[in-house]
């Protein structure tokens, strides 16, 4: 199977190809610096290739050696999105299948976009600095000189020196996880060695690293299961991060085994990271990352996890080929979620989700008007051209219902599972590109379901569904509603109560949403925002009434802000954008900074349709921070840069 050239890289990973990756770090809070090697082991793709390109982002290279010689290389031009690239000069004569080991000696600089560094005031326990990665897309080559594309895939071990607990996306060596806190040593003061395998292949934008005064906790054991899962978080965080996992994280794995072939990475750890971390969860191999933000007492938001963990097929396992085809990601692993969520609890469930998807892919089609192209499900980018740009719901709530209609289209659900099998059973372990995902649904459709399923393919709407504009899907679809009517009929009373300026005759009451769970006050904020603004006095009641001016949970406090902020123009913007303001850069009392993306871009974009001055001075004083993808993106959406 041939793979397209990818993008988005500079190296040369079609001729030579790193398969196994030595990382050799010491961390340097002080300097704020990872230093130390990588080496590589290459194998010739194609005979007789002179030299190995990797692609470098804002690295301090200092030397190579090429099977422990002094090597020659080069640092090329920079590129502002693909960086540098770094060409190592190699022996001559060599045949395809032959192998090589290059090591670079190197270290990160303050410009390295994969890595945030945090103050110890921006912790939780504030007594120690914090650091973590963030590699996908295309950032792991500020990391390490590496072939930072998904269609070389890589094993890696790690030695890692610190004063602080460390943490990779692999498998713990030594010291024990479950052993004392920094093998017993002083944390904060004495270096410990952590060393890290990692033997399934992985994209580069799965290596990942955490530092910082962690603690662990294992997880429930799950009866004949092989794998081990557990938790990490900040010593203050432990006892509550496990209580909002322990109950679920084993059932959600164990029941994607009954869908799927069985899950290959012999650990799933989840990692509470601080509030700057831009995302809700990203899944790195062995170790999730999630946000803070999950940890809102009632165990209401941990199905984000179900979508982490689902990628350890869909992404980890089956992998895309290149950014244009990350839908191959995004989007069979929200289609799976949403499997899982109606084993995991009913086929409502299921509907529920796909109906508050929609509203966010309303959103974010709404968001590229100008720029149609990103509001494909295929997007062929060009060489050079940043992935992050095009960054939204699109591909995953686009992908799932894609999936969800060729599901409908086939036969139902049941019929569908033994082709999710068979698909990830087929590619597991292997990169690929939606023509290599559809030429084996037909295949396998064809084998399992002759004439009539390949009839039924030939009616798919293929280009409108791949390459398809617009604020509309190709078809309309339908969603299991049950769960969202009293949100809907309640959001209806609000919209007809305009007409009463008197709120003491309004009539609602708390009781109102008593029996709601998060989602369907979710549902509730968004159906709001589908009339047309209420006034201030009003939405100051719904916010006061139903709690959302105080909740913790960020996803309702968010879509509250959304709603008072629906009419730029309107006195309630006005009044709220301010309030909206504090409350994403954490001065609104709780000192804890909205860092992940779904919540604080669409925040400062609706503060700067109200007032842009606001936005971009709370922003410029606060940037910091952010992580610096979050921030990169936010000045974009600002019209900074």
């Amino acid at each position: 199977m041939t793979l397209p050239k990818d993008p988005t890289t500079q190296s040369n990973w079609q001729d030579i190809t790193s398969e196994h990756v030595d990382f050799d770090w010491t961390v340097d809070f002080a300097k704020e610096t990872i230093s130390g090697s990588v080496t590589h082991t290459l194998v010739w793709r194609k005979a007789d290739v002179r030299e190995a390109i990797f692609d470098a982002q804002a690295l301090d290279v200092q030397k190579v050696l090429v099977e422990d010689r002094p090597g020659d290389f080069s640092l090329g031009k920079n590129h502002e999105v693909m960086g540098t690239p770094l060409k190592v000069v190699l022996p001559s004569s060599r045949a395809v299948g032959d192998k090589i080991r290059v090591q670079i000696f190197y270290s990160t600089t303050k410009d390295c976009t994969a890595l945030q560094w945090l103050g110890k005031e921006q912790t939780q326990g504030k007594t120690f600095p914090f650091l973590f990665s963030q590699c996908q897309p295309i950032y792991a080559r500020s990391l390490a000189p590496l072939q930072d594309t998904p269609s070389a895939k890589i094993t890696y071990t790690a030695k890692v020196k610190s004063v602080l607990p460390a943490l990779l996306s692999a498998i713990r060596v030594s010291p024990p996880a479950d052993g004392p806190a920094h093998d017993g040593k002083e944390i904060g003061k004495d270096v410990v060695t952590y060393e890290y395998k990692q033997p399934v292949p992985i994209p580069s934008y799965l290596v990942a690293i955490a530092v910082g005064n962690f603690r662990y906790r294992a997880l429930p054991k799950i009866e004949g299961k092989e794998w081990t899962s557990g938790v990490w978080a900040e010593p203050e965080l432990i006892d509550a991060a496990y209580w909002e996992f322990s109950e679920d994280v084993g059932r959600f794995l164990s029941t994607a085994e009954t869908i799927l072939p069985p899950y290959r990475f012999g650990v799933y750890d989840v990692l509470v990271l601080p509030p700057s971390f831009p995302y809700g969860g990203m899944e790195n191999a062995c170790l999730t990352f999630v946000t803070p933000t999950l940890l809102v007492g009632d165990r209401t938001l941990v199905d984000v996890v179900v979508h982490e963990l689902t990628h350890s097929w869909f992404g980890n396992g089956v992998t895309q080929a290149n950014s244009t085809h990350f839908w191959l990601n995004e989007g069979w692993t929200t289609y799976i979620e949403r499997v899982l969520l109606q084993l995991l609890h009913t086929p409502a469930d299921r509907g529920f989700s796909f109906l508050i998807g929609s509203k966010s892919l309303q959103d974010a089609l709404k968001q590229y008007e100008n720029k149609p192209k990103y509001q494909r499900l295929v997007i062929d980018f060009d060489v050079g051209e940043d992935p992050d740009d095009a960054y939204s719901t699109v591909p995953y709530e686009k992908g799932a219902n894609f999936l969800l209609h060729l599901e409908r289209m086939l036969g139902g659900l049941e019929v569908f599972l033994p082709y999710i099998y068979d698909y990830v059973s087929t590619f597991m372990g292997k990169s690929i590109t939606t023509e290599d995902w559809k030429a084996h649904l037909y295949a396998y459709w064809e084998k399992h379901g002759g004439e009539e399923k390949v009839k039924a393919l030939n009616s798919v709407k293929w280009d409108e569904w791949f390459y398809g504009e617009g604020l509309k899907l190709p078809v309309e679809m339908i969603y299991d509603t049950a769960l969202a009517r009293e949100a809907f009929a309640l959001a209806e009373k609000w919209d007809a109560s305009r007409k009463e300026a008197d709120i003491s005759k309004l009539g609602f009451q708390e009781s109102d949403v008593e029996s709601f769970n998060a989602n369907q006050k979710i549902v509730l904020l968004e159906r709001l925002q589908s009339y047309p603004a209420l006034p201030y006095s009003h939405i100051q009641h719904l916010g006061s009434l139903y709690g959302f001016l105080s909740t913790p949970n960020a996803e309702l406090r968010w879509r509250f802000y959304e709603v008072a902020l629906l009419d730029p123009s309107s006195p309630a913007a006005q009044e709220f954008a301010p309030a909206a303001a504090q409350w994403v850069v954490g001065k609104d009392g709780s000192g804890t900074v909205r860092g992940r993306m779904k919540f604080c871009r669409p925040t400062f974009r609706a503060i700067a349709r109200a007032n842009k001055k606001l936005a971009v001075e709370v922003f410029t004083e606060n940037k910091l921070s952010f992580h610096p993808i979050a921030r990169r993106l936010i000045e974009k959406d600002l019209g900074l840069v």
